[in-house]
């Protein structure tokens, strides 16, 4: 029998009790600048047992403007911006080579919370992108040394054979350069924090960039 899909739309829940805690925010308690609460609630989520919670979808548009989303891994986030890698000759590096803006999505459903972050982009030096890359596991700049991502891939063969290889040289040469793999930092304009409420009275506090610090707004849900 074929699956239908909005039998299971309609079986599911948005935040079942049994999995989620959807716990109080006030804006009025919150600090001056968004990192720190942003490193409260990825510290909250992960004490929370959210699975992953390093990851996040990045949204970018190429030259003409079509917006384009991934899932991607938080590399870090500070005072210069949130940061995340990925081969410059990407299908994403050359969207963010045409137009560096880009909005960064993270969702905690444990908590009911989520963070959007968007701003300008800008590539880490090389040195930089080379030491985030080589500070990784062995599977990382296996997958690095693989490379050609984005690009048409003619059998699952051919992967196989390249992965073998990448995975050899990656375990005999741990310092392997890959020229291509690039280390960005989205520097924000504006973050905001969602956190879900069980009648719907959701809290979203959005942060604004302005010269020489930050203006706060609560939006409505």
């Amino acid at each position: 029998m074929a699956t239908d899909l909005h039998e299971l739309l309609r079986s599911l829940r948005v935040w079942d009790p049994e999995v989620t805690q959807l716990p109080p925010f006030d804006p009025a308690t919150t600090p001056a600048e968004p990192l720190t609460l942003f490193t409260t609630w990825f510290a909250d989520a992960v004490a929370a047992g959210q699975p992953e919670p390093h990851t996040m979808s990045l949204a970018t548009s190429d030259a003409a403007g079509r917006p384009d989303v991934r899932i991607v891994m938080l590399h870090g986030a500070d005072a210069d911006g949130w940061a995340f890698a990925t081969h410059a000759t990407s299908r994403k590096g050359g969207q963010l080579a045409a137009r560096p803006y880009a909005a960064l999505g993270f969702y905690w459903p444990v908590l009911g919370r989520q963070v959007r972050v968007r701003g300008p982009v800008s590539a880490a030096p090389a040195q930089e992108s080379q030491g985030d890359l080589h500070a990784r596991s062995t599977g990382a700049l296996a997958a690095a040394l693989t490379g050609r991502q984005s690009e048409v891939l003619e059998s699952v063969e051919e992967l196989a054979r390249a992965s073998q290889s990448a995975w050899e040289r990656a375990q005999q040469e741990p310092d392997a350069p890959v020229p291509s793999w690039t280390l960005y930092r989205l520097r924000p304009d504006e973050v905001e924090f969602f956190q879900g409420d069980e009648h719907r009275r959701h809290v979203r506090l959005n942060y604004r960039r302005k010269e020489g610090g930050w203006v706060t707004e609560l939006l409505w849900p």
